[in-house]
């Protein structure tokens, strides 16, 4: 095997955190619509299981223990082992007989993809040679967008067996997850990790991420990446509202369209971030993206909902997402920070962003209420928020190593 064969490889494995990550979000939004009826669960209880489960709470909490144990205890080690924990986890789905065991599963699976984000993020960063690291974070957010495509196509095939389809789905995620455990087994420790390890200076102070130049790093990547994601997690509610206002009265149209839109996704970061992000002014990159969703939220805003707007708000948005806040977050959080901080403050930013988000799907219901207009409205303006702090934010590391950027902000402790 090649040296770039090697970081490559190193690159999906540790990128299958995210196709794992958005699996789980997907394949647990298709199962609870099944136990909600087969348990008589709550709109309370279920809630709860979404609050704390990978797609928010759970995952933010994971995140920080994570990131911070990666830090002292490496990558490898982190990385490997917390996808035993995803599989206790998702054992408890697929045979799942009892509301316990359903929560007690979200809430495990939650926490074991939330403390392998900053493994991987970290991983990804420091393995990838010098001006591809842009490159690489794509590939593991091209595997973010494919989750949901498979775990819906499966989910659409397997209709007819009701639960027991989506007992599947949660197997498939799960034999994923001990498939990891032993490749990832194969895989290097960190060199970058080992040798700051190594080389026998004073660890930082987690402290020393809430000063200065790590600071303003924290609240750039928290503003940028936040409400972004507050748009994200709302508009999952908004969607399904478009999809039958245009006609996509059908599962299978449904699950259609939405597998075209991620596919959309893909194509932007292979085409347009894996290819220019790491030669490009990364600024700029952001802005272009930015701009284009907003114009795609805006149409909303602006124009009655018919078949040619809802196409071209699919486009724009995902078109414009694929080379914007969540793919600049896993990488600008990866450069922003030294190696022996880089996945504490990864996890703080995620913990921020997913928590944030689990408490404010709680008013979800109510912003919905508020009617279309209005809420593409607020929609819109999380948009506009995002890229604003990004733009004012956004570093130019395209070109640097990470040993030039921690050179760089050392005046940051």
């Amino acid at each position: 095997m090649t040296a770039q064969q090697h970081h490559w490889r190193d690159t999906i494995l540790a990128g299958l955190a995210n196709y794992i990550d958005a699996g789980s979000i997907v394949a647990g939004s298709v199962a609870l619509a099944l136990w909600q009826e087969h348990y008589h669960l709550s709109p309370g209880f279920l809630g709860l299981i979404g609050a704390f489960g990978p797609n928010a709470i759970g995952a933010g909490i994971g995140a920080l223990i994570g990131g911070i144990l990666c830090d002292r205890l490496g990558r490898k080690t982190i990385y490997q082992w917390d996808m035993l924990i995803y599989a206790a986890g998702m054992a408890l789905l697929v045979f799942a007989v009892a509301p316990w065991m359903i929560v007690a599963g979200f809430l495990i699976v939650g926490l074991a993809v939330g403390a392998d984000i900053p493994a991987s993020w970290s991983l990804i960063a420091e393995g990838a040679p010098d001006g591809q690291r842009a490159r690489h974070s794509g590939m593991a957010q091209v595997l973010w967008y494919l989750g949901p495509v498979v775990v819906l196509l499966m989910s659409l095939a397997l209709t007819g067996l009701g639960e027991l389809g989506a007992r599947i789905v949660f197997a498939h995620l799960l034999v994923i997850a001990v498939a990891l455990t032993f490749l990832r087994s194969r895989m290097a420790e960190s060199v970058k990790w080992k040798e700051a390890q190594a080389s026998g200076a004073k660890r930082p102070p987690i402290s020393s991420l809430l000063r200065g130049k790590h600071l303003a790093s924290i609240l750039g990547l928290v503003g940028m990446y936040g409400f972004w994601n507050l748009w994200a997690g709302t508009n999952g509610f908004f969607f399904p509202y478009i999809l039958r206002t245009v006609g996509a009265a059908t599962q299978a149209q449904a699950v259609a369209i939405q597998a075209l839109s991620f596919a959309i996704g893909m194509a932007s970061i292979g085409l347009v971030f894996m290819q220019l992000a790491d030669r490009v002014n990364q600024r700029t990159l952001f802005a272009i993206s930015a701009v284009v969703q907003v114009i795609g939220m805006g149409l909303l805003v602006v124009f009655p909902l018919t078949i040619p707007v809802a196409l071209l708000y699919v486009f724009l948005l995902q078109f414009g997402g694929g080379f914007g806040a969540q793919s600049f977050f896993q990488l600008w959080s990866a450069e922003q920070f030294p190696t022996m901080l880089r996945s504490t403050a990864q996890g703080i930013c995620f913990a921020i962003v997913r928590v944030s988000l689990g408490v404010f799907s709680l008013v979800v219901p109510v912003l919905t209420a508020t009617g279309f207009t209005t809420l593409a409205l607020i929609l819109t303006g999380f948009l506009v928020v995002s890229g604003v702090i990004g733009f004012a934010w956004a570093p130019r590391n395209e070109g640097k190593s990470l040993e030039q950027l921690e050179a760089e902000r050392h005046d940051g402790f």
